[in-house]
């Protein structure tokens, strides 16, 4: 198959935000509700958008939990940093003419926000954020978005993600997904086209 969109998610995918999110939530969980939750139960709310996990979390106040998450979350950013080899991987898959994209469950002031995504910006020709579409990941809504703003088939594009609200978002409007798996926590769960481990690895899929 020959793509001539490359997707990404970021958080997770692109940027090594797993510490900074997850401690930042424990932080809001134990502020707000005195309770102490571990990271592996944490981890569920992870790659959907903050005002979804609030809700599954149970907070009565979601916009003032929000707000207090989103400090913790700046308070704990200069743990974020991009993935080995994610620089040299972006600039040679624009180097080869082929279009680059983005779908978050972020915010567009929260990416804007984040210096690491800034100095991509240049790079990516579409980015949809969590207000560019009704529904957010695991819907597909994210993604038929992106088809309708960018002009693109399905069959043209492989999003790229590390979770399953990436892989139910790719699958339901039709669209090829690969699995990043940075830290092999064999997600069997998953069904995803492709399985990679590293920058390299998706190189190689689009045969660059």
């Amino acid at each position: 198959m020959s793509y001539k969109h490359i997707i990404f998610d970021i958080d997770g995918t692109l940027l090594d935000t797993e510490k900074t999110g997850i401690m930042s939530l424990k932080k809001t969980v134990f502020d707000v509700l005195g309770k102490e939750m571990s990271l592996d139960e944490l981890y569920p709310y992870f790659g959907i958008t903050s005002s979804e996990a609030v809700v599954k979390l149970g907070f009565e106040d979601k916009l003032v939990v929000e707000k207090i998450w989103e400090e913790n979350f700046q308070s704990l950013s200069y743990l974020i940093q991009p993935f080995v080899g994610v620089d040299k991987m972006l600039d040679r898959i624009k180097k080869e003419g082929l279009v680059l994209g983005i779908i978050t469950s972020r915010t567009r002031e929260e990416l804007i926000s984040d210096l690491n995504i800034k100095r991509w910006f240049s790079l990516f020709d579409y980015i949809i954020c969590a207000e560019d579409s009704k529904k957010h990941k695991p819907d597909p809504d994210p993604m038929f978005e992106y088809l309708s703003k960018s002009g693109a088939k399905a069959e043209e594009c492989l999003y790229i993600g590390d979770t399953i609200y990436d892989y139910n978002c790719s699958n339901g409007a039709g669209v090829d997904f690969a699995l990043i798996d940075w830290s092999y926590r064999n997600q069997t769960d998953i069904a995803a086209k492709y399985i990679v481990n590293n920058s390299d690895d998706i190189l190689n899929i689009l045969g660059l």
